[in-house]
């Protein structure tokens, strides 16, 4: 069975930088998009950065577009999001997908348990 298992969030300061990582095991991870998303407290979970399954396609939310980054290394099963210039607003548990390359929730089958991001102002 599938398992996405993310790790990386934390407490940062406004301004500051996280790298958050998603190690997939039980399916040929080189075959898949990859996708965060992020919820809020009281928010809907929303769309961060999607890549294709070669890393050669990404996509990221107007929102953070130009301050996150995200790749994939296919021989170590790890898709990261590199996180800069925070902002409190970024204050979110992430989460990792597995799918196809896609904004859509709905092009995921497999998702993680989340890591808590926390940005201070």
């Amino acid at each position: 069975q599938v398992q996405l298992v993310e790790s990386g969030g934390g407490l940062v300061q406004a301004g500051g930088s996280l790298r958050l990582s998603c190690a997939a095991s039980g399916l040929t991870f080189s075959g898949y998009g990859m996708g965060w998303f992020r919820q809020a407290p009281g928010k809907e979970r929303e769309f961060v950065c999607t890549i294709n399954y070669n890393g050669g396609m990404t996509s990221c939310a107007d929102s953070v577009k130009g301050r996150f980054t995200i790749s994939r290394d296919n021989a170590k099963n790890t898709v990261y999001l590199q996180m800069n210039s925070l902002k409190p607003e970024d204050t979110a548990a992430y989460y990792c997908a597995s799918g196809t390359y896609s904004d859509q929730q709905s092009s995921y089958g497999a998702w993680g348990q989340g890591t808590q991001v926390i940005v201070s102002s």
